[in-house]
């Protein structure tokens, strides 16, 4: 099978912060930035809670206002430092590209592949795309009130609820290899509570019976890392999506390094046909 991207990756907000400093996992980005290419896509979450912490730092106090406000605040505050902490660690040979998405980019037919085009050439432009969705811009009603005008009209609508599923569909645009989407934990669990539960294989003989086998794996998943996450049980619905056009997709943690990751050293879910 040909794929036209080696991996697209997916950050989450909690494994890029040091919990003990209140601050970027700085150790963890530059980790992260000494093995991404071009042909490797990324997207990463983290612009709200970084902007949050940003502000709190340098004025001692959390803004105030409505939820929609303070979150578009935050998020425009925070991607300005997310973008210039990847520039700073990724091999200065190569480009780097903010992209911010919305839903629309990936309903719109034309945009879809605008989008898509654009992605394709960094790799020959040797550039690493970094994406987010844009929180600053997209408000929760807005969002809301497009989606339900687009399921009038369509079956199959994307929402990017999360950047679990921005991330998904970014992998079924470019047709990607691998899905590889980093977490705080190493998995899949059976039971959160106990480590030796880990899920390390969800597969099958065709997309169908790991489909279904996905299905069964989400009845185990409950809660999630923060609020406003959709938790694990989101993730697997998500990556169905993937799994469908034959895409490998890893769940794994973001202490490990990519490539003890996609070379099996590291623990981890992979999901896909045997």
């Amino acid at each position: 099978m040909n794929f036209d991207v080696q991996l697209v990756g997916k950050i989450g907000s909690m494994a890029l912060i040091d919990k003990k400093s209140n601050i970027l996992d700085y150790t963890l980005i530059a980790r992260i930035c000494s093995e991404l290419k071009p042909g490797y896509v990324w997207v990463t979450s983290g612009a709200t809670e970084t902007g949050r912490l940003d502000y709190i730092n340098r004025n001692g106090k959390e803004l105030v206002g409505s939820p929609e406000d303070v979150k578009t605040d935050y998020s425009a505050q925070g991607q300005s430092i997310l973008m210039s902490t990847y520039r700073q660690f990724i091999d200065p040979n190569y480009s780097v590209r903010q992209v911010l998405v919305e839903h629309q980019h990936f309903n719109d037919a034309q945009k879809r592949e605008h989008l898509k085009a654009m992605l394709l050439r960094s790799i020959e432009q040797k550039a690493i795309p970094i994406i987010n969705y844009n929180d600053a811009i997209s408000t929760e009603e807005s969002r809301r009130f497009e989606i339900q005008s687009l399921k009038a009209d369509h079956d199959n609508v994307v929402e990017c609820v999360d950047n679990d599923e921005t991330a998904t569909q970014i992998a079924c645009l470019l047709k990607a290899k691998t899905l590889l989407i980093l977490t705080s934990a190493d998995g899949i669990y059976r039971d959160s509570t106990n480590p030796d539960t880990l899920i390390k294989e969800i597969g099958g003989k065709d997309v169908y019976e790991v489909l279904d086998n996905i299905t069964e794996c989400e009845n185990y998943c409950n809660g999630a890392s923060r609020v406003g996450a959709n938790g694990a049980k989101a993730k697997l619905e998500y990556v169905k999506e993937a799994v469908k056009i034959g895409t490998e997709v890893i769940i794994a943690s973001a202490k490990h390094s990519i490539s003890d990751i996609l070379s099996g050293k590291a623990k981890a879910t992979r999901i896909g046909v045997r």
